[in-house]
This record gives structure tokens, C-alpha cells and sequence, in this order.
């Protein structure tokens, strides 16, 4: 098990030994984001602004210009919010060449509470134009996505976690914009994003039990939003489910029924935080309550199955 935010961490270390144009932006908070790793055997390219995350995001579009790779990492919650005005007008409308690569997403953040839990930050960033919204499932993902923020040109935004996370995805996994099926089913099918693939996976087991097998399909890429392929998937089923570890409100339900309603209306049932704060709680405990757990999964499909 390893959190999201530590693959990243060793994602950035080693794409600092392989450029010299990567540098490193934290907002006094290195060790959590594990950009230390990066600062331990780099620290001549490594800037920690303090706790000013809108002067962290200019400091890193200015580098930009100068031609390095800037990546800036502070709470999502602080890098979406805080420093929203700065990463439209100042990374996003020049289309500056910076990663945001915030970390500590969605309620799992654990007994911070509402303060610290970004359950909005998909639909911020998604809604800025030039962006690149991407949100890794576990740490092989988030190795191959930070590789392909690297070499993309233009502004990104990686949405990372704090809690640990298993393997699921191959060893040779190469991350692309397009949605990956993950386990094929019939009938249904359910469109994960983050650590949400994690979780439907525990919860399709549960439902071997009442013989329903749905298709699973991790969606890391929520802009540019993958439309046809979405539409192509949800042809071949009869019902379309989404799971997110963020506000049902602009984030992957949404736009999942955004692309079904412009080309094949049908119901969508939505998997996530509904239009509620967070609180505070074990992360798992969290997950409980807000049914984004197994057992919540596997309850919501069976109630609209119903």
C-alpha cells in the first residue's frame, strides 16, 4: 500500500535525475507532499515559498518562462482554492508550461476535517480553459501520469491522495487520456476515477453474491474529457453508475451525464459527496459515512438496480 502523493514523490525525484529543467515548488508543506524527497537531492532546484501558495504558482509560471518544468504542490484544497485566480489568469490563460500536482484530495485526508478536505477541486480546474485535470488510481498510475505531465507541454493538474492505495493497475501500464476498462462485466457499468477504482473493485466482489458483474472502467483523465469513448462504453450497457471521491456537482458524474445527454441520454447514478462539507474522521471511517466504502457502493447499485 502507498499513498498517491509517495508515488509522486518518487515519480518527481527521478524525472530530477533525468532533467535538469525540473524544479520543484512546495508551500511549507514538502513532507507531506514528499517534494522533500525531490528538495533532499536537489536543493538548488528546489523553492519552498512558505505558506503562500499564490506566490508559489507565480514564482513557478515565471520559471516556466525561463524554460524549466515547474511543479508546484501544496493540500488540493489550498492549490485550487487559495490559488485559484493565479492558476487561471497567470498559468492557465498563457498556457503556461506548469504542474500543479496537489496533494491530500477528497475526505481521506482524515480527521483535518472540512478545512483541509478539497472535495470541489476537479470542477475548479476543469472549468479553467487550457487545463489538463488528471486523477491517478493508485501509484503505478500516478508514476506513469506524472512522466506524462512531463512531457506534455501546457498546464496540468494532478489530483493526489494521502491514503495508502494498492497496486491495480499492470506493471507496464502506460497512462494515456483515454478511460482504461479495468474489469469487464455486462449490463452495468461503472465509471471510477482516483481511489474510487479501488473501492468498486472491493464492492463488485460483494455482489458476486447476487450474480451482477459489472464492467469497471478507471477514468484518470477528466480533461480534455474523454466524450466518445465514455458514450462508446455505456452503448454496450444498460445502466451507468460513476464513483468519485468528490462532489457529485462538477466532477465525473457530471460530466459523464454532460457527454450521455448530448448523444445517448440514459440514466446516470452518481457515486460521491453529495453537495455536503466534509467532517472529521479516520479516513475509512469517512468513507463509511459518506457510502463511498464497499459496502456503500454495492447498497447504491443494488437500491437503482431494484
Amino acid at each position: 500500500m502507498k499513498a498517491t502523493r509517495e508515488a509522486y514523490g518518487e515519480a518527481l525525484l527521478d524525472l530530477g535525475r533525468l532533467s535538469d529543467q525540473v524544479v520543484a515548488l512546495d508551500a511549507d508543506l514538502s513532507k507531506s507532499t514528499k517534494t522533500s524527497l525531490f528538495a533532499k537531492e536537489f536543493p538548488e532546484r528546489f523553492f519552498d515559498v512558505g505558506i503562500a501558495e499564490q506566490n508559489m504558482i507565480g514564482i513557478a509560471a515565471g520559471l516556466s518562462l525561463a524554460g524549466f518544468v515547474p511543479f508546484a504542490s501544496t493540500f488540493a484544497i489550498f492549490a485550487s482554492g487559495r490559488a485559484w485566480e493565479q492558476i487561471r489568469n497567470t498559468v492557465a490563460y498563457p498556457s503556461l508550461n506548469v504542474k500543479v500536482c496537489a496533494s491530500h484530495a477528497g475526505i481521506t485526508v482524515g480527521e483535518d476535517g472540512a478545512s483541509h478536505q478539497s472535495v470541489e477541486d476537479i470542477g475548479l480546474m476543469s472549468i479553467i480553459p487550457n487545463m489538463t485535470v488528471l486523477v491517478p488510481a493508485d501509484p503505478i498510475e500516478t508514476k506513469s501520469v506524472i512522466n506524462w505531465a512531463f512531457k506534455y507541454k501546457g498546464p496540468v493538474y494532478v489530483r493526489l491522495g494521502r491514503m495508502g492505495v494498492p497496486d491495480l493497475l499492470p506493471k507496464d501500464y502506460s497512462f494515456d487520456t483515454k478511460p482504461y476498462i479495468f474489469k469487464k462485466g455486462k449490463k452495468i457499468v461503472i465509471f471510477a476515477t482516483g481511489i474510487m477504482l479501488w473501492k468498486c473493485l472491493e464492492a463488485i466482489e460483494l455482489l458476486k453474491a447476487y450474480d451482477i458483474e459489472p464492467t469497471l472502467v478507471n477514468v484518470p483523465c477528466l480533461k480534455p474529457f474523454p466524450e466518445e469513448e465514455i458514450i462508446e462504453i455505456a452503448r454496450e450497457h444498460d445502466m451507468v453508475f460513476t464513483a468519485e471521491e468528490h462532489s457529485i456537482i462538477g466532477g465525473l458524474g457530471s460530466m459523464v451525464a454532460s457527454a450521455l445527454s448530448r448523444s445517448y441520454p440514459m440514466k446516470v447514478c452518481f457515486i460521491g459527496i453529495n453537495d455536503k462539507f466534509g467532517t472529521s474522521g479516520k479516513p475509512n471511517e469517512l468513507l463509511t459515512y459518506y457510502g463511498l466504502d464497499a459496502a456503500g457502493i454495492k447498497e447504491r447499485l443494488l437500491s437503482n438496480i431494484k
